[in-house]
């Protein structure tokens, strides 16, 4: 787990078998007041945290990895920046290992490779046998339902 103030570590996973290390130059911390849980201390300190990382400026990326990222975080992204906010916790500091736990996972999951395409295979002979038996039981079932007739 990275500390803030340090440089992000990212964990290693698919598509990063060593992991990842974002210096903490190219990081951007905001804070503001939250609106979440606190009481009166709530409006006078600045606990919520906007992490800003620029996909596009960073030199910890390659090519091939900053051009995945843009791909999958092309909704999230603001002039080719990330921003992820967390204001869940009464403490700054909480919310700083907070914000940047996600951007770690945000990252990876971007990062990870796109999972392999599904190859359709045909039904087995007893899945169509059972699913026509569950079909006639059905059918028999809601016939039964019909009004009854006094022969």
């Amino acid at each position: 787990m990275s500390r803030p103030g340090d440089d992000l570590a990212v964990a290693p996973g698919p598509g990063l078998p060593q992991g990842l290390t974002i210096p903490a130059a190219e990081l951007v911390e905001r804070f503001s007041k939250s609106a979440g849980p606190g009481g009166q201390s709530v409006n006078t300190t600045d606990s919520r945290v906007e992490l800003v990382y620029d996909v596009l400026g960073s030199s910890a990326l390659s090519d091939h990895q900053r051009s995945r990222a843009l791909r999958r975080l092309g909704g999230q992204l603001v002039d080719g920046r990330v921003v992820v906010v967390a204001s869940e916790h009464r403490s700054q500091h909480r919310n700083r290992v907070a914000a940047r736990e996600r951007l770690a996972d945000l990252l990876r999951t971007a990062l990870a490779p796109p999972p392999p395409p599904r190859r359709p295979t045909k039904p087995t002979r007893g899945s169509q046998r059972r699913r026509l038996e569950a079909k006639k039981q059905r059918g028999q079932t809601k016939s039964l339902r019909g009004r009854v007739r006094g022969d």
